[in-house]
């Protein structure tokens, strides 16, 4: 029997690993189907869905120099298209126009130029050390406190 991939075979699960499972396909030929290839959900325990002596329909993936032959039995299962959701299209919400009698007003405490705005923060500046220094005179460069000596 000569396979290629693509080619749709019967196989009996003869092996069950961690990694995957082990199927003779007929002709003394065997195959190795990954834990990735065994169900389209995902797999955390293989025995959860196929045991030794079970048969199914299997999609040849590869066949190696090696002899080697890669299987899948989830590629070999019938397409579901009602299983597989259609994602939703993205849809943006209304845009609610501003209110056309609402009028934008500066507060009182903006500064109209940025003069205004730089003296300010100069000024908030100032009063920070100032009350910083106020409250730890010991804080003036070049101070040291004793520490104990």
């Amino acid at each position: 029997m000569q396979l290629k991939s693509g080619d749709i075979v019967e196989g009996k699960i003869t092996g069950i690993t961690s990694f995957g499972v082990f199927a003779d396909i007929g002709d003394g030929l065997s195959g190795m189907v990954h834990i990735s290839e065994i169900s389209r959900d995902y797999v955390s325990d293989i025995r959860e869905f196929v045991k030794v002596g079970d048969t199914a329909k299997m999609k040849v993936i590869s066949v190696g120099e090696d002899g080697k032959i890669s299987l899948s039995i989830r590629k070999a299962l019938p397409d579901e298209p009602e299983r597989r959701k259609e994602k939703k299209k993205y849809e943006p919400k209304a845009v609610v126009p501003p209110d056309p009698s609402y009028v934008w007003e500066a507060s009182k405490d903006t500064p109209s130029s940025f003069e205004e705005m730089m003296n300010r923060f100069k000024q908030r500046s100032d009063e920070k050390i100032s009350d910083l220094k106020r409250k730890n005179p010991d804080a003036r460069r070049g101070k040291r406190s004793s520490g104990g000596k």
